[in-house]
């Protein structure tokens, strides 16, 4: 009966299955799983940036106005990094709380687990049963194997939030610097920070430096174009 609670009448890959799908989702990356998250966050925030100061200057805002309104955007990246690097983690301690649970409660539901994670990882009996016993004799580091073995969560890569806000705060506020600086030209010399923070995350990412700032390029000019026009036609 413990058996059908616990998996509610999945079988044991079914249930580990569905716990890798809730780990992915908890620890997936607001900006991206594929570099570290101030990294991305920093990449993030410059492009945002650029792309806000460039549409300002294209409606020919003026410089004191399009600074003060900067300040603002550099503070609402900042914040907002900070919040969702939060939420994320909220996740993660909601899952580790339930699977401590379910080490103190549903320790044979947690053996059954354990003994099939290992079974396809390729071990077999009498091995397979004396590492199980190894595991399930010390509860911290049960939990921590059920987290990275069941879940998939690398318990060892998360960064504070607050460490994800410096990048934000760190990539917005170096387009600010650039857009006092270059404000009076066309807001087209506004792309290069985007365009710096598109080379950059590609060299990173290892990704393909020319697919990536094409298409990037393309978004800039897709929602700066978009953005301009349409205040002009609602405008008009």
């Amino acid at each position: 009966m413990s058996n059908e609670v616990h998996f509610q009448g999945k079988s044991t890959l079914e249930h580990l299955i569905e716990a890798r799908k809730k780990g992915a989702f908890a620890s997936a990356e607001i900006h991206g799983a594929e570099i570290s998250g101030w990294q991305a966050a920093l990449f993030d925030a410059m492009r945002d940036t650029s792309l806000v100061a460039a549409f300002l200057a294209l409606l020919h805002i003026s410089y004191l106005h399009t600074l003060l309104f900067l300040v603002g955007w550099v503070l609402w990246k900042t914040t907002r990094s900070a919040s969702l690097g939060w939420m994320r983690l909220h996740r993660v301690h909601r899952l580790i709380e339930e699977e401590r649970f379910e080490i103190e409660h549903h320790r044979e539901q947690e053996r059954e687990e354990l003994l099939e994670l290992y079974a396809a990882k390729g071990f077999s009996e009498p091995l397979l049963s004396q590492v199980v016993d190894v595991l399930m004799a010390d509860d911290n580091r049960l939990l921590q194997v059920m987290l990275e073995e069941e879940l998939n969560l690398p318990l060892q890569s998360y960064e504070h939030p607050l460490q994800q806000a410096s990048g934000a705060f760190v990539g917005s506020l170096l387009v600010l610097i650039y857009t006092a600086l270059l404000y009076r030209f066309f807001p087209l010399p506004l792309l290069l920070p985007f365009l710096s923070a598109t080379l950059l995350a590609a060299k990173q990412e290892r990704a393909t430096l020319f697919s990536s700032c094409l298409w990037n390029i393309a978004f800039f000019l897709l929602c700066l174009g978009t953005l301009y026009f349409g205040i002009l036609y609602f405008l008009s």
